[in-house]
């Protein structure tokens, strides 16, 4: 008898251990799997550095992002490489700015681009995705077939052309990178709606009275999260590298501002003169970005995968 009661004991506390497991939550098994990424975590360590070193960067450059140094004007090869004793920590440009100081504005800039226009990419494809995919029928079919239209249309060339027509700023090019970058994430969480809207919990909201914009707000929208938050890791390096391009073409951001496009584009200029420093390190942050962003999109992508659970 006291055998068979320690049996009984084992196999309760097994049990109990095992409905523990099964019990987390799925952000909790989540979180668990992307810690378990290096790389992942190394991306996020990276990204955090970035960003910290934009924050506090400006408290240690003796010099600002406009401020010419006439002593180096016109003798970058000589005298603007980086030098501590000039508070020149990055050296300067082939103008005698601070490349510090014009560093940390131009990743402000970029960053500010990437999650900037990633956040509205995903709030307007994910409110017009879920729409479409919930209402079904013809008026799902007419908004998909407003988004195969504008995607049919050449995005850059679009970008090119507000930014050639309105004048390059800025903010035209948040609303040119708007205008288009939700319409993937639209497709996506249509899909997934189309999958979702026939769970039970929602014919239970249904029969229960609740309104069709509560469901989705509150039944569908929160279950689009996981595949939400993976796309926009994912979405947030492309659109940097987008402005970067512009940028580089001399049509993105203008003087006095930059972005690591545009500090890409005068380095590149000044290579043939041995001044590395102009293009090494606003590339270097650039480079770092987007492998930290990759790498933590794939770590999102993989702990939130079901399949992996």
């Amino acid at each position: 008898m006291i055998v068979n009661q320690k049996k009984i004991e084992g196999v309760a506390e097994s049990l109990l251990d095992s409905a523990e497991v099964k019990g987390r939550s799925l952000w909790a098994d989540a979180g668990r799997r992307f810690v378990r990424n290096k790389a992942a975590v190394g991306g996020v360590i990276a990204l955090a550095l970035i960003v910290l070193f934009t924050l506090i960067g400006p408290s240690f450059a003796q010099w600002s992002n406009e401020e010419i140094d006439w002593a180096v004007l016109g003798q970058v090869k000589t005298m603007g490489a980086p030098s501590f004793e000039s508070g020149h920590y990055f050296g300067t440009d082939d103008l005698g700015r601070d490349l510090y100081s014009r560093v940390i504005q131009g990743t402000g800039v970029s960053l500010m681009v990437g999650f900037i226009g990633s956040i509205v990419a995903v709030i307007v494809g994910t409110l017009y995705g879920a729409i479409a995919g919930y209402a079904g029928g013809r008026l799902d079919n007419f908004m998909m077939r407003m988004v195969d239209i504008f995607m049919s249309v050449p995005y850059m060339f679009v970008l090119i052309l507000l930014l050639v027509i309105f004048g390059r700023s800025l903010n035209m090019l948040f609303i040119g990178i708007g205008l288009i970058s939700w319409l993937d994430m639209s497709r996506i969480v249509r899909g997934q709606t189309l999958t979702i809207k026939n769970k039970e919990y929602i014919e239970a909201a249904i029969a229960s009275g609740v309104s069709n914009f509560t469901i989705i707000t509150r039944h569908i929208v929160p279950n689009l999260l996981g595949i939400v938050i993976v796309y926009a890791s994912l979405l947030i390096p492309g659109l940097i590298l987008t402005e970067s391009f512009i940028s580089f073409l001399g049509l993105g951001v203008q003087e006095p501002n930059t972005s690591w496009g545009a500090l890409i584009s005068e380095g590149a200029k000044s290579m043939q003169y041995g001044t590395l420093w102009q293009i090494g390190f606003p590339l270097f942050f650039f480079v770092v970005t987007l492998f930290s962003m990759f790498f933590i999109g794939d770590g999102l992508r993989d702990a939130l995968d079901p399949k992996d659970r």
